[in-house]
Formats: C-alpha cells, structure tokens, sequence
C-alpha cells in the first residue's frame, strides 16, 4: 500500500555532545496512475530526485510516503465516508495530510485525473491540505493533455486552499523511453518549479 523511505539517517554526527537530530522533511506522493511501472511515476522520480539534489547541502533527511492509489484494495475503492474508514486507509490519508509536501501526479483519461486519483481526495479532510505546497505532475499521449494541470489538477486543490505550486510538470508520451524520461525540456521545468520553493520547503522542515 504505501512505503516509506528515508533518504539519509535519523541523526547527524555532532561534537562533543554526540549526534544531532537531522531536520526531516516529510513528502507524500500520491500516484493516481493504475500501473505497475508507469511514466507518472518515472517523472516522479525525477521530481523526487531533482529536490533531493537541492537540499543536498542542508542536512536535511527526506522522509516519503507514496501512495499508489491502485494498491488501496476494496477497504479503500468501497469507501464513501470517511468517518467508518478501515484504520489502514485512514493511517494512509493522515500521512498525506501531514506531509511538509505533496506530489500529486497522475496520468490522463478523457481529460482528466483517473477516477482512484479522485475518490483518494474525496477521503481527505477538507482543510488538512490548505497551506500546503502541492506538486502538480501529469503524464499523458501528446502535449494537449496538459490543459489538465490547469483545468482540472488545480481547480481541485485550489478547493483545498492548498498552496500548488506555480510551475506544474507534465510529460507527453513522446518525453520518455519506456518509463525513463529523457526530454531536457521537461527536466528544466522540474528544476524551475522545485527552485520557486525551495526556500518554503526548507523552513517546513522539522527536527525528527
């Protein structure tokens, strides 16, 4: 269902004291894709991979939760309140809502996010996002399906009053070798919308 990783360890080596805790900053990424190996995921981990290169210097441990919405089972497809929601798809939904980051990224289908994609934010607490820096990431079959990062991705966390960030990444088909994403152009966009945060992100970060 959801794993969680750390980039480096808990605790830094300190003076004479001993280790010092590491700040942490806590990313949720949740994958609206229905694929085992998917391009939506392949330009996350080039999103993931690019912000890990940027706090590299700042002693910062990354903390990721991902969610991969097709994994969720019947507890989850079968949910419509979250009141009486099986205690694993609650654990999940608390972890996205409490992360310092959230990258929401899923491929397109007649225009839109896919149908798990939404009913995973039809769970979430109306305001658990609202403040939060939200990655906008969409992968689809030619460069028309990006209008769905503006008409559809975020109208949906602007209900949030989530905080989505300025520049959103999409992919066409034609970017990637398999699930390998070659296109420079869109590796440069990656740079230019994780840069407008950066700063946010690391004052987000919390001793762990």
């Amino acid at each position: 269902m959801t794993t969680k990783l750390d980039s480096a360890p808990a605790t830094s080596t300190g003076g004479p004291g001993g280790a010092i805790p590491r700040r942490a900053l806590r990313i949720a990424v949740v994958n609206g894709s229905p694929s085992e190996k998917s391009k939506t995921m392949g330009l996350v981990d080039v999103v993931l991979q690019t912000l890990a290169g940027m706090l590299a210097d700042e002693d910062i441990t990354i903390e990721q939760t991902r969610v991969d919405v097709y994994r969720l089972g019947p507890a989850f497809t079968g949910a419509h309140e979250r009141e009486v929601i099986a205690p694993e798809i609650e654990d999940t939904l608390r972890q996205v809502e409490q992360a310092d980051l959230l990258i929401a990224a899923t491929p397109v289908f007649r225009g839109s996010y896919t149908g798990q994609f939404k009913h995973f934010f039809d769970l979430v607490d109306q305001y658990a996002l609202a403040n939060k820096p939200v990655l906008l990431a969409a992968t689809g079959g030619g460069e028309h399906h990006a209008l769905v990062l503006e008409h559809a991705l975020r109208p949906l966390f602007g209900f949030f009053q989530a905080l989505t960030l300025p520049v959103a990444v999409f992919a066409s088909s034609s970017d990637f070798d398999g699930t390998t994403l070659l296109t420079p152009r869109v590796y440069g966009r990656i740079e230019m919308a994780i840069t407008d945060v950066i700063g946010l992100l690391i004052a987000r970060a919390t001793v762990g």
